[in-house]
C-alpha cells in the first residue's frame, strides 16, 4: 500500500482531477470543461463526484493522504478560499477546501497555480536539487512561485510572487492593469498588446498589421502568431526582441533581490527560447550584478505539458508533509 493523492487543476476553460502517487506519477486523469453557464457549486460538485470515483477505483492500491487544488488567484490559501479569479466569474469567496473535506473526509489544500508549478518544477523538474528557485508562469499572464531556502514562500498574506505588476517602463503595453509592466512585456496577452502598442504609436490610424504573409486585424493578433512570424518577418522579430529585452530587465531585478540558483520559465519561453534567449541574456548581463548573475541559470520548464497535472498533485504532496523541508 502506497501513499496516494488527488490533484485538482481548476482553470477558466477546463478542469482536471488526477489520482497519483507521492512521486507525482499519474494513475488516471479526468478532464471536464469549466461550465460558466452553471454555478461554481455545480462545477465543484462535478469535481467532487469524479474524485469519489477515483478514490473508489484506486482504494486497494493505497491510501489517499490529501487533495491538492491548483487554481489561479486571488486566493486565501490558509482559509482554503478562492477569491473571485478573473477567469472564474461567480467564484466569489468559495471555501473550496471545506467543500472537499466535508465530501471526501480527506485533508485538502489550496495553492495558486504559480506556486503549485514552482513546487512541481522544484521537486520533479528543472529545479530538482536546488534550494533557491524562481518559477515564472510566462503564459496568459506572468506570475512567480518562489522557493527560498528550500521552502515555498507565499508572503504575509499569500501575495508573494506577483512580479507581473512590476513596472519596467513609464509607458508601454498593458499587463496586470498597469502600462509598461513586466506582464505587459512578457505574457501572451502582453505580447499581443505590445504589437498593438507599437503599431498605434507609429500610425494611430492603422487597424491591421501584416505579420509574415498574412494581414490581421489588430484585435486578432496573438503571441503565437507573432512568434511564428518572427523568423522571417522584421516587425514580428522586433516585437520578440523587445519582449526578450524586457524579460532580461525583469529577470535582473529577481536575480539581484533573490539571488536564486535557477529561474525556470514556463509556457511561452519553453516554445520560444531560441527567439528570446539572445536579447534576454544581453540585458540580463547589462542589468544584473555579475556575482548574482553568474550563480543563476535561466532554464525552460522541464515538465512540459505535464506541468499542470504534476503541479496539482504536488500541492497535496507538499502540504501534507510527505516531503521534509530543509531549513
Amino acid at each position: 500500500m502506497e501513499a496516494l493523492f488527488l490533484g485538482v487543476d481548476i482553470g477558466g476553460t477546463k478542469c482536471a482531477v488526477l489520482a497519483g502517487n507521492q512521486r507525482a506519477e499519474v494513475l488516471e486523469r479526468v478532464e471536464i470543461p469549466t461550465n460558466h453557464e452553471e454555478s461554481c457549486d455545480e462545477n465543484i460538485e462535478k469535481l467532487i463526484t469524479i474524485s469519489r470515483k477515483l478514490i473508489q477505483k484506486y482504494r486497494e492500491k493505497g491510501s489517499f493522504e490529501a487533495v491538492g487544488i491548483s487554481c489561479g488567484g486571488p486566493l486565501d490559501e490558509e482559509k482554503g478560499m478562492i477569491q473571485s479569479p478573473p477567469n472564474l466569474p461567480g467564484w466569489d469567496h468559495v471555501l473550496i477546501c471545506r467543500k472537499f473535506e466535508e465530501a471526501l473526509e480527506i485533508p485538502t489544500f489550496l495553492q495558486n497555480d504559480a506556486n503549485a508549478c514552482a513546487v512541481a518544477e522544484w521537486k520533479f523538474g528543472a529545479g530538482a536539487g536546488c534550494q533557491n528557485v524562481v518559477f515564472l508562469t510566462f503564459g496568459t499572464g506572468l506570475g512567480a512561485g518562489l522557493i527560498l531556502n528550500g521552502r515555498l514562500y507565499s508572503g504575509t498574506n499569500g501575495m508573494a510572487g506577483e512580479v507581473g505588476h512590476i513596472r519596467l517602463t513609464e509607458d508601454g503595453p498593458v499587463g496586470y492593469g498597469k502600462a509598461g509592466s513586466f506582464e505587459g512585456y512578457c505574457s501572451g496577452g502582453g505580447i499581443a498588446d505590445l504589437c498593438r502598442y507599437l503599431v498605434e504609436k507609429r500610425n494611430p490610424e492603422m487597424q491591421e498589421v501584416t505579420l509574415g504573409k498574412k494581414t490581421y486585424p489588430l484585435d486578432q493578433v496573438t503571441a503565437k502568431i507573432i512568434f511564428q512570424a518572427a523568423p522571417t518577418d522584421p516587425f514580428a522579430a522586433e516585437i520578440v526582441e523587445c519582449c526578450g529585452r524586457h524579460l532580461g530587465k525583469g529577470l535582473a531585478v529577481l536575480v539581484d533581490i533573490l539571488n536564486p540558483e535557477k529561474i525556470i520559465l514556463g509556457s511561452i519561453f519553453v516554445r520560444g527560447e531560441t527567439l528570446l534567449r539572445d536579447s534576454m541574456e544581453k540585458y540580463l548581463r547589462k542589468e544584473a550584478l555579475p556575482q548574482a548573475r553568474s550563480a543563476c541559470r535561466i532554464v525552460p520548464a522541464a515538465l512540459g505539458e505535464r506541468l499542470g497535472d504534476v503541479a496539482a498533485l504536488s500541492v497535496g504532496i507538499y502540504r501534507s508533509g510527505i516531503w521534509k523541508e530543509e531549513v
